[in-house]
């Protein structure tokens, strides 16, 4: 028995693409919530996914023992990128010891500590690093050490850094506002302060000594 072909006809194609049409509205229209309006939402789905079944931030959960849905990460869990091995950048010390800069010290890193500088610490020590900041000049009782002292010239590299990440007395610790790179930066550059401090004449090279004011 021979079947015939059968064809489709403009009418049969026009049809199904309007079935199409209405089935992709219809799925438009149950993605559609009613955000500006205080009727429920309809629901074409069962339960709609702003409705899952889950535990919100701080809310009680009666599946743990304490009742706390909040839960603590596993101990020693570190965040990606937050593994800090290198003790000597991070901490300032190795062994139980101060270390040196473990940064190179070039314009770019000083161009960069002057930066950090002038934000976090010229409140307090001033721009020349004397301690004269406008912060010790208006409270009253308030007054930070002069950077530029010889007792804080002879500070270690680490010790610096160790004192601005964690504070010292009445200054707070910055290791949450300033990333441990940064805090090697102003390192370097309160070095140079120091050394403008008490810099000698003999100190400049000749061809530049004109240059003085």
């Amino acid at each position: 028995m021979k079947m015939r072909n059968q064809r489709q006809t403009p009418g049969t194609r026009n049809h199904g693409a309007l079935a199409l049409c209405a089935s992709l509205l219809l799925l438009t229209l149950a993605g559609c919530g009613t955000r500006y309006s205080s009727a429920p939402p309809v629901e074409f789905w069962g339960f709609d996914m702003a409705r899952q079944p889950k535990v919100g931030t701080q809310e009680k959960s009666a599946f743990f023992p304490n009742h706390s849905g909040t839960r603590l990460p596993v101990p020693g869990t570190v965040a990606v990128g937050f593994l800090k091995e290198d003790d000597a950048f991070y901490t300032g010390q190795q062994g139980g010891f101060y270390v040196n800069n473990p940064l190179p010290v070039t314009a770019e890193l000083m161009a960069h500590g002057q930066e950090r500088y002038d934000i976090y610490c010229t409140p307090c020590h001033d721009r020349t690093g004397s301690g004269r900041g406008i912060v010790g000049i208006r409270t009253q009782g308030w007054v930070a050490n002069s950077l530029i002292d010889e007792r804080i010239s002879g500070y270690s590299d680490g010790e610096i850094f160790y004192v601005i990440s964690n504070g010292r007395r009445s200054m707070p610790g910055y290791r949450w506002q300033i990333p441990e790179k940064d805090r090697w930066a102003i390192v370097a550059y309160t070095r140079a302060l120091q050394r403008a401090a008490a810099g000698k004449i003999n100190d400049v090279p000749t061809e530049l000594r004109s240059e003085l004011r």
